[in-house]
């Protein structure tokens, strides 16, 4: 799958992104994704590099490769706060899950109902996050799955349009918003 546009990892161009990408590599070693088993740190990176493309300042970019360190890491909001500061600390809190909810559609749904009410920078990150996840999800080796992978890929699909819906009502001029819709019309059903 591979990345579109790499990011400069100077510390003079994006100095917090280039921190970011080094501290999100650290904390995700040795984790693999689920869907096609490669390293998990190409997804926040992809992320990274969508906003890169996007234009997005340095602690959107940032934001973007750390946004998964809450949910799949055992570092803390005040973690990411003392390391990268109030603003990246709020962007990642914004698109995390709250864990604690257990039923998948209750726990989508919070998201979603969280990223609405946050700010541009937020919706964007959570657009680029979900280009991720669609083509990791395209991209992921022909299922043989069973009723419940069945199930919960249905579900993932599912999310993927109530999110894309909500951020064609908040953002619909951007081109990351148009980028997820065409990600997902390539989405086979």
């Amino acid at each position: 799958m591979g990345v579109a546009q790499r990011i400069p990892t100077s510390t003079q161009e994006l100095p917090k992104t280039a921190a970011a990408l080094q501290y999100s590599a650290q904390l995700h070693a040795g984790q693999l994704r689920k869907a096609d088993g490669a390293p998990f740190i190409d997804h926040p990176h992809e992320v990274a590099a969508l906003l890169y493309g996007a234009g997005a300042p340095d602690d959107l970019i940032a934001a973007g490769a750390l946004h998964d360190a809450l949910e799949q890491t055992p570092i803390t909001a005040f973690d990411l706060r003392r390391r990268f500061g109030s603003k990246i600390a709020a962007l990642v809190v914004t698109v995390s899950e709250d864990t604690r909810i257990t039923c998948y559609a209750q726990r989508k749904a919070a998201l979603r109902e969280q990223v609405a009410a946050a700010d541009d920078e937020a919706l964007m990150l959570f657009a680029a996050d979900k280009i991720s996840k669609v083509r990791e999800l395209r991209h992921a080796p022909p299922p043989r799955l069973a009723l419940g992978e069945r199930r919960k890929r249905r579900r993932q699909r599912a999310h993927y349009r109530r999110s894309l819906t909500l951020l064609r009502a908040r953002l619909p001029d951007s081109p990351i918003v148009e980028q997820l819709g065409g990600e997902l019309a390539e989405l086979p059903s």
